[in-house]
């Protein structure tokens, strides 16, 4: 049907009210305090809503559907991981966070081991916060390109100017109640999609039943206690039950519990009950809205006959959505759906531009001798300087690419995997090992970093793996590096008073 010029309108409008009004629900900014943490006044419902907006990118709305198409409802047993990943989070991480009233996530190592290891653990932060983040910017042009026509250079420079502008105006206040709005548009957009499915089936749900379970399919199924005839191939395989829980708790402890782009937000709550609410909720929320994208992809399989996506001329199941966006729903409403995808898009951007920013200021250069001679408005500028700066560069990183096999996409993405385990074994060695200093945190952390650098190189394990295989080898080397310490050290020397 194409996209109409109502389609254009629609989004045009969206852009320019979400711009507008997050840089007036943001309000007036006085200290980094308020530009970064919202003054750590916010509700914790919007908290919770915000980070559910943050972690659903573009690629969550388009190749959770698509996964579904070509097999089955798997990938639920890696969101139920999700889910108790975030309960642990819940109730080890936050409050450690909040007996220490901490302003970023690496601001407790800092506390715990020193402030080297504090910035070294930032700087590995923003580098593969940079790539990963650059990556989903791209990656986020490719829907818009096929659905408007817009080549990927303008695409990806309306998601990341409009994105820009209101973070670097309203700070985290702007970023989380921008979250808020644009979770209700790309879950709108995508029920509406499900609704006109439904419709245009003759039986309706009946279909999608018959086509997920004809010929001795079982698309709905979420259980898979199987995974191969050896422990490689066990572990090659992404979603089993096994490496779908285990998987899907450590990746969500390292993305919840380490990863400023998460962390910052909760630690904007009132207090930690609040945070403790707005994680709970996020995680109830992300398990709700995995199992709806997925029964989306079950209803455009049934409403393409059960037809391989290769037959209808895509080059991958991620292409099943945009196709039926671009060619199935009336005008008007094709522009709902991608303000929901440039909303998916501008809410994981946002998130990026500003814990990139947040953490460069608070852990690096608020550190330095200048950076503690700042008064407030000083740090309220030099804030935005930095949000203006990432903002730029992912933008500018994003515009790099060129197509999708570039083999930069896929480095920055693994770079972005194995460094997850290394964190988390981080922090746990600071939360549960307490003669360690900050040496063995150090040897620790680059044991993960090595183990996972062994396992890309040279085995098939799969991603569901990788954080616990990073953090398991951070702590064992942390813990041999203390034991060896101690041996070097020698016994204690006797007290000559005692007989």
């Amino acid at each position: 049907m194409g996209f109409s010029l109502l389609d254009y309108t629609i989004v045009i409008v969206y852009l320019a009210g979400v711009t507008v009004a997050g840089i007036l629900v943001a309000g007036k900014q006085k200290t980094s305090r308020d530009y970064f943490l919202g003054g750590k006044s916010m509700s914790w419902w919007s908290v919770g809503f915000s980070i559910v907006a943050s972690e659903t990118s573009t690629l969550t709305f388009i190749s959770i559907p698509g996964l579904a198409y070509r097999s089955d409802m798997h990938f639920l047993q890696l969101v139920f991981g999700y889910f108790i990943g975030r309960l642990l989070v819940s109730i080890f991480f936050i409050p450690a966070y909040y007996a220490g009233d901490l302003e970023t996530a690496y601001d407790f190592l800092g506390k715990r081991f020193g402030l080297a290891l504090r910035k070294f653990t930032s700087s590995v932060f923003i580098t593969t916060r940079v790539l990963a983040s650059g990556v989903r910017l791209f990656a986020t042009a490719i829907p818009v390109h096929l659905i408007t026509g817009l080549d990927y250079g303008t695409s990806i420079l309306i998601i990341g100017v409009f994105t820009l502008m209101y973070t670097y105006l309203g700070g985290l206040k702007a970023v989380v109640a921008m979250d808020v709005v644009q979770m209700m548009i790309y879950l709108s957009g995508a029920v509406a999609s499900m609704v006109l499915i439904l419709h245009a089936l003759p039986n309706g749900w009946q279909d999608v039943v018959f086509y997920a379970t004809r010929n001795g399919l079982n698309k709905f199924e979420i259980v898979n206690v199987g995974g191969g005839a050896d422990l490689m191939s066990f572990l090659a395989s992404p979603y089993t039950l096994a490496g779908g829980l285990l998987g899907g708790t450590f990746l969500t402890m390292a993305s919840h519990g380490t990863d400023q782009l998460l962390v910052q937000r909760l630690l904007g709550c009132r207090s930690r009950w609040e945070s403790q609410k707005a994680l709970m909720l996020d995680a109830t929320f992300i398990v709700i809205q995995f199992a709806f994208f997925l029964t989306l992809g079950l209803c455009l399989y049934a409403f393409y006959q059960g037809v391989p996506f290769q037959d209808l001329g895509l080059r991958s199941s991620d292409e099943i959505f945009p196709r039926f966006i671009v060619t199935q729903l009336p005008s008007g409403l094709s522009g709902l759906l991608i303000a929901g995808v440039l909303a998916s898009a501008m809410g994981t951007l946002s998130s990026s531009i500003s814990s990139l920013a947040s953490s460069t200021f608070l852990d690096i250069f608020k550190m330095t001798a200048r950076g503690r001679s700042l008064d407030e408005a000083a740090e309220l500028r030099w804030s935005r300087a930095l949000t203006l700066l990432w903002g730029v560069v992912l933008i500018g990183g994003a515009m790099l690419f060129t197509d999708t096999t570039n083999p930069v996409v896929e480095i920055g993405l693994k770079i972005a995997s194995f460094t997850y385990g290394g964190l988390l074994g981080t922090f746990f060695l600071g939360l549960l090992f307490r003669r360690l200093v900050e040496r063995d945190a150090f040897i620790g952390f680059m044991t993960g970093i090595a183990a996972m650098v062994a396992v890309m190189m040279f085995t098939r394990i799969d991603y569901t793996w990788h954080t616990l295989i990073g953090c398991t080898a951070t702590i064992i080397g942390g813990n041999c590096s203390a034991f060896l310490r101690a041996k070097m050290a020698g016994p204690p020397a006797q007290d000559s008073t005692r007989n």
